[in-house]
């Protein structure tokens, strides 16, 4: 997604089911989200905006956070310690970003528009990533 430079970004608060964790995000008022069809994005809903690290600050203690890793070890899946949920993480295609579920934030209605588009990770993950390579990048 291009953020016109004209287009104010603003913060949006978000975090887990037992308030535990707890982010901030910044975002424009026009997103566009993957909705994930691999194994764990859709087994858990994760509707993926793909963020800055400078746009995304985390409110509480990592201690918070439990941490899985799996098939190349790269994505880091944070979890709340106390209710299981992964409201953001790491992921393998921006690895120097976040991406956060909008499902998880305080108020996703917020937004103007949320464009759901589908990424097929399921059925060739490596090929559909390449378009995402970009979305941590501040512009």
């Amino acid at each position: 997604m291009t953020t016109p430079e004209s287009e104010a970004l603003r913060w949006h608060s978000g975090g887990c089911h037992c308030g535990a964790v707890r982010y901030e995000t910044q975002a424009p008022e026009d997103i566009e989200v993957e909705d994930c069809n691999c194994s764990i994005c859709s087994k858990s809903g994760y509707l993926h905006l793909i963020v800055p690290a400078s746009r995304f600050r985390l409110l509480t203690p990592r201690s918070a956070l439990l941490e899985y890793r799996f098939n190349t070890g790269c994505a880091r899946h944070l979890f709340c310690a106390v209710c299981g949920v992964k409201s953001f993480y790491v992921p393998r295609s921006n690895p120097d970003g976040y991406s956060v579920n909008i499902r998880c934030l305080d108020d996703p209605r917020s937004f103007r528009t949320i464009r759901i588009v589908p990424f097929d990770g399921l059925s060739d993950w490596d090929a559909q990533a390449s378009r995402l390579a970009d979305r941590s990048k501040a512009t």
